[in-house]
């Protein structure tokens, strides 16, 4: 890699960073999106390793490499990198990734409106652009079908005991667990108290609960844990946050996390189709959802949701590999790398 240049364009959506490669790397083998997901992970993840860990990255910095499309009906093609994973989707991302494709003029821009399909590992993505003045005022996506896997379930979380939760998947698999049995609020100060309880929590619930996709068994386990505070009902603002790997909230409210609280929400019959809501997270940064219809995965009701935020671009990078620097891949110290100061789920 010692003559490699890297290019990234930041961006963050409402506060959580979504930085976008668009030059110095090739698309990674396989026929769909997700299999070259699965070759990126397997077989170039020291790409991942180089942008998001010290000297150049940090935990709180999502990467995503666009590639193109593996289908005639997409746009554009990308694969997302995070702290710990490769997730099939995510929301902050997906508005990422077309606030980027559009504002550099990678794709057109058409005002007042532009459609743009994404090809993404978890499936197609349509996307709706609010343009104005050369600039995305808004994205709204229509997300993957997302399902609940299980309600009120229980596990045993070491140093904490018994916890309920439910759970449900938006794009990745979210456990859902009400912020008010540990008496907490979802609040900036409560912040390194609910990172701590989250990694925890989801560490057990990936050992106790056998979460599988229905159509993809290679998606599994629970990849974060979502905090909420009580539903304050359709229109409203709700507040959570979601307790991204290796331990730290999203800035964001999280797209996925959005999309699988409303599969909960509807399968309790607290919201119906075509009902707004709003997420807010620890920061006060708002997402709006809503259900457009529902739908089935294999014999399971699920619901197809879209969801609307904003994005900004925030600077041009050039990165590279010195070849006498002794941390080609970077390296991680868990006093900044989260809570448990992994690179992998």
């Amino acid at each position: 890699m010692a003559g490699r240049i890297i290019s990234v364009v930041g961006c963050h959506a409402e506060g959580e960073v979504g930085d976008v490669i668009i030059g110095g790397v090739l698309p990674p083998a396989g026929e769909t999106m997700f299999a070259k997901m699965q070759a990126m992970e397997r077989d170039h993840d020291h790409i991942r390793r180089l942008l998001l860990c010290e000297p150049r990255g940090s935990v709180n910095r999502h990467v995503n490499l666009l590639v193109p499309p593996t289908r005639a009906d997409c746009d554009a093609g990308a694969i997302i990198m995070e702290p710990t994973e490769y997730v099939p989707m995510s929301g902050s991302n997906t508005i990422c990734i077309v606030t980027v494709l559009l504002e550099t003029g990678i794709l057109p821009m058409t005002e007042p409106e532009t459609i743009v399909t994404l090809d993404l590992p978890g499936g197609v993505v349509r996307a709706k652009a609010t343009c104005e003045g050369g600039k995305c005022v808004s994205v709204e996506f229509e997300n993957v079908p997302c399902f609940v896997d299980r309600l009120d379930a229980s596990i045993e979380v070491d140093g904490v005991g018994p916890v309920k939760l439910d759970v449900a998947y938006g794009g990745m698999f979210f456990a859902i667990v009400d912020a008010g049995q540990f008496g907490l609020a979802v609040d900036p100060e409560n912040a390194r108290r609910l990172a701590e309880l989250g990694e925890k929590i989801r560490i057990a619930a990936r050992e106790q609960l056998d979460v599988v996709h229905p159509e993809n068994p290679a998606i599994r386990g629970v990849s974060i844990v979502q905090f909420t505070e009580p539903f304050q009902g359709a229109g409203k603002a709700t507040r959570n946050t979601c307790i991204v790997s290796p331990g730290r909230s999203d800035r964001s409210p999280t797209g996925t996390g959005t999309s699988a609280r409303l599969a909960v929400l509807h399968a309790r019959g607290q919201i119906q189709v075509g009902e707004p809501m709003a997420h807010s997270s620890i920061i006060g940064s708002r997402f709006e959802g809503r259900i457009v219809r529902t739908t089935e995965i294999c014999g399971r009701p699920a619901i197809v949701p879209t969801i609307r935020g904003r994005a900004w671009i925030t600077g041009f990078h050039h990165y590279r590999v010195d070849p006498t620097d002794p941390w080609p891949t970077g390296y991680v110290v868990s006093d900044t790398w989260g809570v448990t100061g992994k690179l992998s789920q």
